[in-house]
């Protein structure tokens, strides 16, 4: 069975303080700490795009891991923010890293539940077609479309990028997963050329929905929240992790929170997270994964370390 062998991330080096837009958006530092969770913001360069920043993440991968390209046999971006509209990024990615041609590659366009999502489609496709190794980049560079002239959206939003390895030996391995999506509120998190969000409608959606899907998810594998050691959702805004956490009656000691250096990075925040801890998880160690946002949309899994 295919499970996650080693993750590699790319931070860009420049970072932009929200403690210096406190006069121009008329808050305070307790909100930008509390209630936000993101003092700086990580931003790549201008002319960076999606595909660059991937790459930078499999160096990193590189320097964690042995691969040899010849090995790799899919290839898949997740991101909304592609190089171009044709072709897709992972193409860009494949040609870039000197993939063979026999290697599949190919894009999933989702956002902040798409690391989760993409982690069923990849296994389940790995599987289906006897691959045993396959790399999952997620990069969703939001400084091409966040206005930073708008509150909502301008002090939340961060620039990063992340490469999984799924591994036929790999020992963490999903047991199971938790899908939706409500799209009728498709419009209160969208582009159309600048990025638009409604903040509470995002906030009720989310606080609503993400405790259920948690606990579908473990009636479905008939487990307790006590037999889940850690728990990692996706850093929209510290407030929500830790709404979240209080109304699925979980012991905050167990969930992960840490974007206040680089900001909501959409798809890569979930990857981040977990690419601090993934050597470090003992034989039969469960971690929980949920990520919810644009669509509007949620992913959760269950992983178990073998």
């Amino acid at each position: 069975m295919i499970g996650v062998a080693q993750i590699g991330c790319y931070i860009p080096e420049k970072k932009l303080s929200n403690l210096d837009l406190l006069e121009k958006f008329k808050t305070d530092e307790a909100f930008v700490r509390d209630k936000i969770g993101v003092v700086q913001r990580a931003r790549k360069e201008k002319d960076e795009k999606a595909s660059d920043l991937c790459i930078k993440a499999f160096e990193n991968l590189l320097t964690k891991q042995n691969i040899r390209s010849e090995e790799i046999e899919c290839c898949v971006v997740v991101t909304q923010n592609p190089d171009f509209n044709i072709p897709h990024t992972s193409a860009i990615v494949h040609g870039a890293l000197d993939l063979p041609e026999s290697c599949a590659s190919f894009d999933i366009s989702l956002g902040c539940s798409g690391y989760v999502y993409a982690l069923s489609v990849v296994t389940a496709f790995m599987q289906a077609n006897g691959m045993n190794r396959g790399l999952i980049f997620t990069a969703d560079p939001y400084s091409d479309i966040v206005d930073e002239n708008d509150k909502n959206t301008a002090l939340i939003f961060g620039d990063a990028a992340t490469v999984t390895l799924l591994d036929a030996d790999a020992k963490l391995k999903p047991l199971g997963f938790d899908f939706g999506t409500k799209g009728s509120g498709f419009k209160n998190l969208i582009s159309q050329d600048k990025l638009y969000m409604n903040g509470r409608a995002v906030f009720n959606f989310t606080a609503s929905t993400i405790p259920d899907s948690i606990h579908k998810l473990l009636d479905k594998l008939k487990l307790n929240k006590e037999q889940v050691d850690k728990w990692y959702f996706h850093q929209g805004s510290k407030y929500i992790v830790d709404t979240i956490t209080k109304r699925a009656g979980l012991d905050k000691e167990q969930v992960i929170f840490d974007m206040y250096e680089y900001g909501n990075t959409i798809s890569s925040s979930i990857p981040l997270l977990l690419s601090k801890d993934i050597l470090h998880f003992q034989k039969g160690q469960k971690i929980a994964l949920s990520g919810f946002g644009v669509g509007l949309s949620w992913a959760s899994a269950i992983l178990e370390q073998s």
